[in-house]
């Protein structure tokens, strides 16, 4: 699939680095990490994205049952490297009919997850209460990670946000009840770490949720 890059804050044109700026440029966000177009699933596509990107590439592994990886996009350029990542997956949902969850990486400011999430950005903290117990926890690259629920999002989805490896993890879910996925401690794998078993990832349609947050 091709398209142009775009800000990965409001998916809006961005002008490429040149003689007045050196760096990708949003009219309304400035600076920013451009997002790539958004790559069909397949086993080649997220190699692509695992070679470039220097934030985690972050996958239910296992998948729960049932559920396949449905696309990717990373926001970033061959100079700067990936510095957010987004990840589709869809399958049944915990409650009947089909959910979606798309996990984010991003360094602090990329506003990628923002996005997704359906919240002005750039970052979660004053959408969710860390003096509250985590509503959930994963187990992300072998560590115990908790998860907020973060608010005043659509109510489409059901949103959570932490930190994991030095980055923000998002993990947007559609519909609301597919949120429930996160009480099961889900185990995320950091696919630059998964080797050959990357090619054992089942690939499904491209979810549409990664072209229209």
């Amino acid at each position: 699939m091709r398209g142009e890059p775009s800000c990965p804050k409001c998916g809006g044109r961005v002008r490429a680095p040149g003689l007045f700026a050196d760096a990708w440029q949003c009219d309304v966000h400035g600076t920013v990490y451009p997002l790539q177009p958004v790559i069909p699933p397949s086993v080649e596509a997220l190699n692509v994205v695992v070679r470039r990107t220097q934030v985690p590439v972050w996958m239910p592994w296992p998948l729960p049952v049932g559920w396949l990886f449905t696309g990717v996009a990373y926001a970033g350029d061959d100079r700067s490297g990936g510095r957010a990542t987004a990840v589709a997956c869809s399958g049944p949902g915990p409650l009947g009919g089909p959910g979606e969850m798309i996990l984010i990486a991003e360094e602090l400011g990329v506003g990628l997850g923002a996005r997704y999430a359906g919240i002005d950005g750039p970052d979660p903290g004053s959408y969710m209460n860390v003096e509250k117990p985590p509503q959930a926890k994963v187990l992300a690259a072998g560590r115990p990670t908790p998860l907020w629920h973060v608010y005043r999002t659509p109510d489409d989805r059901a949103v959570f946000a932490g930190e994991a490896l030095g980055m923000w993890v998002w993990a947007v879910m559609w519909p609301e009840q597919a949120g429930l996925l996160m009480y099961d401690e889900l185990v995320l794998t950091d696919l630059r770490d998964a080797g050959a078993e990357i090619d054992l990832v089942p690939c499904g349609a491209l979810s549409p949720r990664l072209l229209r947050p």
